[in-house]
């Protein structure tokens, strides 16, 4: 679906939504219902009458353009193959989690140690996954959910294990911005259940909370890394001390 599409999509929702109909429109745009019926089936809008159609809706081109692409089906998992890819390659891995955190290929190539042409290559490699969209200019357009889910014992969790989860451990989260709490309890199954709907609503908001910072600069912003973890479990040293 291209992008012009999509936003006709999104405006014949929101008309539904609003309980507009191209009678209302009509009247709106000062044209006969017959001629809106025939510019939504053609698609052929101008800028100005996709301001007047939005402005009709309550929204802004720039708000119905970013509602427009919230509609846009994500990954919420990657392949075996496509996280393969992605960690096979320390480069190619920066700029994947970079790319997926909305730094445009200036600032990639600004703080690694990774040129423009590399830059370029490595994001051709991700559209090639279908990971992200190059789009004229060096744009990205990301084609993954924020808080798309690991593959169970798939690459990304075992590099994350192996390379990752000791490094971020390595910490005495001392710090303001930093905190580590360990719980522990005896639950039902429907308390846990309970818990784990709480932890996803946890995990939404922090990418929501990723998507309203990005309205300040690179510079204002610094990565943190969240650990959601649960199971049951009893310490070793406990289980050898039972009957």
């Amino acid at each position: 679906m291209t992008e012009a599409h999509q936003l006709i999509v999104t405006i014949k929702k929101q008309l539904k939504s609003q309980g507009m109909t191209y009678r209302d429109v009509a009247r709106a745009l000062k044209l006969s219902e017959p001629s809106v019926k025939r510019l939504f089936a053609s698609g052929r809008f101008t800028v100005d009458r996709l301001v007047q159609l939005s402005n009709l809706l309550g929204y802004t081109l720039a708000e119905l353009s970013k509602e427009a692409q919230a509609g846009q089906p994500r990954l919420r998992t990657l392949t075996e193959k496509q996280e393969r890819e992605v960690v096979s390659d320390p480069r190619l891995l920066v700029v994947a989690v970079c790319a997926l955190n909305q730094w445009t290929l200036d600032e990639i190539v600004a703080t690694y140690k990774v040129s423009k042409a590399e830059g370029i290559k490595y994001l051709l490699h991700l559209d090639q996954l279908r990971i992200i969209d190059l789009l004229p200019g060096n744009r990205i357009r990301i084609n993954v959910a924020r808080d798309f889910d690991w593959l169970p014992s798939g690459p990304i969790r075992q590099y994350f294990l192996s390379k990752g989860l000791g490094d971020f451990l390595k910490s005495n989260f001392a710090a303001e911005d930093e905190t580590m709490v360990f719980a522990n309890g005896m639950y039902t199954d429907q308390a846990l259940a309970q818990i784990q709907d709480e932890l996803r609503r946890l995990r939404k908001k922090f990418a929501e909370l990723h998507e309203e910072s990005l309205a300040a600069p690179l510079s204002k912003r610094s990565g943190t890394g969240l650990l959601l973890a649960m199971r049951a479990w009893e310490p070793v040293e406990f289980s050898k001390l039972r009957r």
